[in-house]
């Protein structure tokens, strides 16, 4: 069957009739009922057959859920700033042009496998891990954004009732969690169990992907150093380690002058 297209007419399309719009909302279908009066009004004048018609309806409620599935996944992750690979520079970033590439695959998502991104600041740690996590959410993955701080706070708020465990078990129905900006300040206890609860909770049933400062094997430096060796056992044990090294992009891009407009 050929694919039609609807061609949006400069007059209105008419409505629908109250009965069949009534009958849309009961089936909840919305984008159908939003879209219907224009694909109607287009299928008179091009005079398809009914099949083209239902075609182009339930291709529109399709399409139509699909973004509003993105919208909810997307609102869900809590991503800081919305950077996506559109503005990625590859060439940028001191990690190998092939490491990159396979990370985008996200392979090592449906492997459970867990990523590490380490090094200096402002060479592009948080905009990568941002950047897969946009990408796994656009291929209908959902992803769980933290900072340390935000799993101190989990841990305080469900300490007193006793549910930490089940809001762990929550964040986890993520497929993806990002633990972001590791290693900049010292770790509070919270915090630093916190960690511990996720990656044990995570080991070999869902990614983990962190940012730091600090390679893991430096995070004695930053929590008590028997809960840091259990952490990062667990957490390299299936990882991907990527340093990244050179001079801050912001700093670089603050003394060119491009870190703010030109006053006038």
């Amino acid at each position: 069957m050929t694919t039609k297209t609807t061609t949006p007419s400069m007059a209105s399309a008419p409505p629908l009739p109250a009965e069949l719009e009534d009958l849309l909302r009961r089936l909840r279908l919305p984008h159908i009922r939003r879209h219907a009066p224009d694909v109607v009004a287009t299928a008179k004048a091009q005079r398809w057959e009914p099949a083209e018609v239902l075609k182009a309806l339930f291709a529109e409620e399709v399409a139509g859920r699909e973004r509003s599935a993105l919208a909810t996944r997307r609102a869900a992750a809590g991503f800081p700033t919305g950077k996506t690979f559109d503005a990625w520079d590859p060439e940028a970033s001191s990690i190998p042009a092939p490491t990159q590439q396979a990370l985008r695959t996200l392979e090592w998502v449906h492997r459970r496998e867990n990523l590490v991104v380490c090094g200096p600041s402002g060479t592009g740690k948080t905009f990568l891990l941002e950047a897969l996590g946009q990408q796994a959410v656009e291929q209908g993955l959902k992803v769980a954004w933290f900072t340390l701080e935000d799993l101190g706070v989990l841990l305080r708020r469900h300490r007193a009732d006793d549910t930490v465990t089940k809001a762990i078990a929550r964040v986890l129905r993520a497929d993806v969690v990002v633990v972001d900006d590791i290693g900049l300040l010292p770790v509070a206890a919270d915090a630093a169990e916190g960690l511990y609860r996720l990656v044990d909770a995570a080991y070999e049933k869902r990614s983990v992907a962190i940012s730091s400062n600090l390679h893991p094997s430096g995070f004695d430096e930053l929590m008590p150093k028997t809960l840091a060796t259990a952490t990062v056992d667990r957490l390299l044990h299936h990882a991907h380690v990527c340093q990244t090294s050179g001079d801050s992009v912001r700093l670089t891009q603050a003394l060119a002058g491009q870190g703010v407009s030109p006053l006038s």
